[in-house]
């Protein structure tokens, strides 16, 4: 008769619930079962473990995959999909590539104008001091430059807050992988 107060060999338990000594070590180092525990403790843990596996929320593989987990992720990945697919839809998400060439060609297209701008001032103005059609062409290039250096470090911000955005959520999800793998070994 078994002392359920008393603390077995890993063999002796093994031998009980028909699994090897080594398939009890491990679950024991992973944390499923307590170290040096009581046969009643032991027990208890396996049962639950059984339970839980049965129930379809834990793996019954040492090491596997979390059920409740994968569907979660999956569950988060399809609602993203979704909301992407309807941020398109309503005309409110465009990549960022296609974001960047429209902008580059208005950008294009004003900086055009603004180099035609000293001929139609001449045209339009012949009786123009020179000195004062330079303070305005110096004026215009002024803007047009800024221009130019603000839409492209407009652009350069936003690649790169996607970019540090990719690299939290990965290290986010390393975090809480890292984070399962200790509960798992509590």
């Amino acid at each position: 008769m078994i002392e359920l107060q008393t603390r077995p060999k890993q063999a002796d338990f093994a031998s009980v619930i028909g699994v090897s000594q080594q398939n009890v070590s491990a679950l024991m180092a992973e944390g499923k079962l307590p170290t040096g525990g009581t046969w009643a403790e032991l027990l208890i843990a396996y049962c639950h473990r059984l339970r839980e596996v049965a129930a379809g929320r834990m793996s019954g593989e040492l090491g596997g995959l979390d059920l409740v987990q994968e569907r979660a992720g999956l569950a988060k990945a399809q609602r993203e999909a979704q909301e992407l697919k309807n941020a398109v839809a309503r005309g409110e998400y465009a990549p960022i590539g296609i974001l960047a060439d429209v902008l580059g060609l208005a950008s294009s297209a004003i900086v055009d104008r603004m180099d035609q701008f000293e001929g139609q001032v001449r045209k339009a103005c012949p009786d123009l001091p020179q000195e004062v059609l330079l303070i305005v062409l110096r004026i215009m290039a002024d803007a047009r430059n800024e221009w130019i250096r603000s839409t492209s470090q407009l652009v350069n911000k936003e690649v790169e807050a996607m970019a540090q955005l990719d690299i939290d959520e990965t290290a986010a999800l390393d975090i809480r992988a890292d984070a399962d793998e200790e509960g798992d070994a509590a």
